[in-house]
């Protein structure tokens, strides 16, 4: 009767530590999606930030002006409001896909609780709202160049915590694989 208690604690333990492993081993996959896809999207706008400033001047404006062509300062206007529109978009675009990694974080990680939840809808409430601000303030002809430079930073600050919080989570997973797999070595070891 004990060898086939042995015999049927190793088969649960195999299976325990093959389950495991399988899991581990799904997350990292999946982690290495997210993780090239963090690498692809959610950092478009931080090349095309330069030229916003440089095409949002107020300076330029000036000079069009002094050119006595008519119309042009108000077309050249018109065609950069336009760019930072499209600009705002990809800022959006960017925003949703570390949203979608971000989710994709908390349900590979357990101890996510209420509080990251609700830091992440704060976070989404703040960034739609200031997107909506600055989106009204282009359609209306401003060009609100400092309030598109701070949304930009809270994107690329939010995307440097959802790649600490992807270190973190692969890290973790390299442990447990560690363990379980130290601990089938020892199973291995005593039988």
């Amino acid at each position: 009767m004990s060898l086939t208690l042995i015999v049927l604690g190793a088969t649960v333990a195999l299976l325990l530590v093959l389950l495991v492993w399988t899991l581990s081993d799904t997350r990292q996959q999946q982690g290495s999606h997210a993780i090239s896809a963090l690498k692809e999207g959610g950092r478009a706008h931080v090349k095309f930030l330069p030229q916003m400033r440089r095409a949002l001047e107020i300076g330029d404006g000036e000079f069009l002006a002094r050119t006595r062509v008519r119309g042009l300062r108000e077309r050249v206007g018109r065609e950069r409001r336009r760019v930072a529109l499209s600009y705002l978009s990809g800022l959006r675009q960017d925003f949703e896909e570390l949203i979608h990694i971000s989710r994709a974080i908390a349900a590979l990680s357990p101890e996510i609780g209420a509080a990251q939840e609700i830091d992440r809808l704060r976070l989404k409430v703040i960034f739609l709202c200031r997107y909506r601000i600055i989106w009204i303030s282009l359609r209306a002809g401003l060009a609100p160049l400092p309030q598109i430079s701070d949304l930009s930073n809270l994107l690329s600050g939010f995307s440097v915590r959802l790649e600490e919080a992807m270190k973190e989570l692969g890290e973790r997973a390299a442990m447990v694989a560690e363990m379980a797999s130290s601990s089938d070595r020892r199973r291995i070891h005593h039988a």
